[in-house]
């Protein structure tokens, strides 16, 4: 049985957690070819996204135009499924938050993903997020292409469920994976009924990189944080930056590195300049995953602040790497991370609650942060080891097949 695995873009420097499943299926024997919408053009620094890259094949390399000659033939081949599946995206724009210009070209995407998924000899499509290339998927099913599960992540899908047509693209798909007890539970409210027992849970992993270490590197005496992610407006950094402004202010200074780049960089590196923060924060730009391993191992504890998410990877790196974490109670974060136990949960939006714990936490002895990421590492060992999570996804594929 050979799997396409297909998502929007491939690879991406915040998808890395995509990158680690596939390999992990492959280690377990399973066939998997990588196919995308586009992700040619997409800034890597890592080696093995480099490497992946060039074992991907995109709908859109040839762009837009590129589409029409697959467009043409599935129309020759299969004139009722391609009029039927135009009018299903024609239908599916109508509640949608894209005009139906977008549905148009997924249903374009469609033609080609059938087409190559016969070329490929693909027996059963996995898609990652339940945004557009589930749509797309779904269509290409109903133009007489292979089954399809699709895992869902969270926080868009559960943002716009209605826009998405979460139920429609589940009613039609094999499986659908959710990545915690909280996304299942959303899935639960926006798909029928009778659907529910399609919906199973399968974690996002950590691969060898970060679970294989076995070297306790020493908590570091600096009141040092470090801040993993995009920078967008839903990880909350400038909340955290002002957290760190107003801990300056009191007259505890901490030292803050953001690890990562965005959209909100420009507002962000503002208000540095603005609050005369710059000896406190610094912002390092997209990194490698083994830079990123050196940036949480340099800091006493992680800290992200989000407003939504679906379960962070990052979290599961830092404890993976003996580094309590400290991060707001939403979503499925609870479910990994317990309070004073292998890390600290605030609520998200507090800036002043924020501040507070990052005081407790930066001034927590040595040994008891040391003793808080054994526990952390411990935890995430047991729920999100990827060979695992993969041998469930496996398990799915086989008795879906």
């Amino acid at each position: 049985m050979r799997i396409g695995y297909f998502t929007n873009l491939y690879p991406k420097v915040s998808h890395s957690f995509i990158r680690r499943e596939i390999q992990a299926l492959e280690r377990q024997g399973v066939d998997i070819a990588r196919v995308a919408i586009r992700g040619w053009e997409e800034p890597l620094v890592d080696a093995a996204d480099l490497a992946e890259r060039e074992k991907t094949h995109y709908l859109l390399g040839r762009g837009l135009a590129g589409l029409l000659p697959a467009c043409v033939r599935l129309l020759i081949q299969r004139p009722l499924a391609v009029i039927q599946a135009l009018g299903a995206a024609i239908r599916l724009s109508k509640r949608s938050d894209k005009p139906l210009a977008y549905h148009l070209v997924y249903w374009a995407e469609a033609c080609a993903l059938v087409e190559w998924s016969r070329k490929a000899q693909i027996h059963r499509l996995h898609v990652h997020f339940g945004t557009n290339p589930a749509e797309v998927a779904m269509l290409a099913r109903m133009l007489g292409g292979p089954r399809y599960s699709f895992t869902v992540h969270g926080p868009e899908e559960f943002d716009h469920p209605v826009e998405l047509h979460l139920r429609e693209k589940a009613a039609m798909a094999a499986q659908v994976v959710a990545i915690s007890s909280y996304g299942r539970s959303q899935l639960y409210r926006w798909l029928d009924f009778k659907d529910w027992p399609k919906v199973e849970v399968v974690h996002c992993g950590l691969d060898a990189s970060f679970t294989g270490s076995t070297a306790d590197v020493p908590i570091p005496p600096a009141a040092r944080i470090v801040c993993v992610g995009r920078l967008c407006e839903q990880k909350g950094q400038l909340l955290l930056v002002d957290a760190v402004r107003q801990l300056r202010d009191r007259g505890q200074v901490v030292e803050l590195v953001l690890a990562g780049d965005g959209e909100m960089r420009p507002a962000i590196e503002d208000f540095i300049r603005h609050h005369g923060l710059e000896q406190q924060v610094t912002i390092t730009g997209w990194i490698n995953s083994e830079r990123v391993r050196q940036e949480i191992l340099a800091a006493r504890l992680m800290v992200l602040a989000s407003f939504a998410e679906g379960l962070p990877v990052v979290i599961m790196e830092a404890m993976a790497l003996r580094r309590p974490v400290l991060t707001t109670s939403i979503a499925g974060i609870p479910e990994l991370v317990r309070h004073e136990q292998d890390g600290w949960l605030v609520p998200a939006g507090d800036v002043e609650a924020l501040a507070d714990m990052i005081a407790r936490a930066v001034a927590t002895p040595d040994e008891n942060l040391r003793l808080m990421g054994l526990a952390a590492r411990e935890r995430v060992l047991a729920r999100h080891a990827i060979d695992t999570e993969a041998q469930k996804l496996r398990r799915l594929f086989e008795v879906q097949a």
